[in-house]
């Protein structure tokens, strides 16, 4: 019997052992990030008193719909974000675009929904693009700064209607435009900035987008832009107590169901052309003047205007 019973006992004790060795964590719903973490801290799931190191690495303990929060100023690396999440972070925290590559990419589920705020995205003058968000049902980015990339600060090209809401943010000197939207979508700008790019400010291609209380200044291209998205992909943008100033030029639409640009109680100002294509539509209450050439009288008046 003795015989018998001794393999037996061993192998109980091996399997306990290795389930002693290789326990299983719980995701967690808030990860967080430390300029002094560290990425082996995955065994305590990032927390507060052990972060990580990387927000790629709090992505692997955080469960869909959580947060990873940084804790205090540091770079944090890029990530690719492939479910529900929120990014928060405090001033100073930021993610340093790698060469080529992306800060932020987002491949999510039809059903997510992506939170981006306080987070300076820096490409260094050789990462490609800030956030580029391909799949999921919503990003919204808010008191973020995007900068220095050598293409789009903000990419949303989404296969499917998808929305975007961007508040209280800059994107400036990226090489290609500030934001650009190219799907069928709600797009929704407040408060945002989007500066000295070497292509557009804002460029809308699809869906219908609304920009209030923000500025499109100093862009090589267009300051506010709804492109010709085709035939049967129309594209509408309405700004509202907005700025374009200094940009080659200020506002431009392509007309009939390819483009449509409403504007009102705006100042287009400083651009060397003030307007340019038949979508641009007046609500006559904005300044348009100062501008080398197009100025705000040959603007098609709106039949809503007031």
């Amino acid at each position: 019997m003795t015989r018998i019973a001794y393999p037996f006992a061993l192998l109980s004790a091996m399997l306990v052992c290795a389930l002693h060795a290789a326990p299983a964590h719980a995701a967690t719903l808030r990860a967080f990030v430390s300029g002094g973490g560290s990425d082996s801290n995955t065994a305590a799931n990032c927390g507060h008193a052990a972060p990580c190191r990387t927000f790629a690495t709090a992505l692997t303990v955080t469960s869909p719909g959580g947060e990873i929060v940084a804790l205090d100023p540091a770079g944090y690396g890029p990530i690719t974000i492939s479910g529900p999440l929120s990014l928060v972070g405090v001033p100073g925290a930021a993610i340093n675009v790698p060469s080529g590559g992306n800060g932020i990419t987002i491949n999510a589920g039809p059903n997510d929904a992506v939170h981006v705020q306080g987070l300076l995205i820096d490409g260094g003058h050789v990462g490609s693009n800030g956030i580029v968000f391909n799949t999921g049902k919503s990003l919204t980015v808010k008191n973020c700064a995007v900068l220095n990339l050598t293409s789009d600060g903000i990419d949303f090209f989404p296969n499917d209607s998808s929305n975007l809401a961007v508040s209280d943010t800059l994107v400036t000197n990226n090489g290609g435009n500030g934001i650009s939207v190219i799907p069928t979508a709600l797009s929704i700008f407040s408060r945002v900035e989007s500066d000295n790019n070497g292509g557009d400010g804002f460029s809308i291609s699809h869906g219908n987008a609304t920009a209030t209380d923000s500025v499109a200044a100093g862009n090589a291209g267009i300051g506010f832009h709804v492109a010709d998205g085709g035939p049967t992909q129309g594209a509408e943008l309405m700004v509202f107590r907005s700025v374009a100033a200094n940009n080659g030029t200020g506002l431009a639409a392509g007309g009939g169901a390819h483009g449509i640009l409403w504007v009102g109680q705006s100042t287009v100002t400083g651009n060397a052309n003030g307007w340019s294509g038949s979508g641009v539509q007046s609500y006559g209450t904005n300044q348009i003047t100062g501008n080398a050439a197009n100025q705000g009288q040959a603007l098609t008046v709106s039949s809503g205007s007031n």
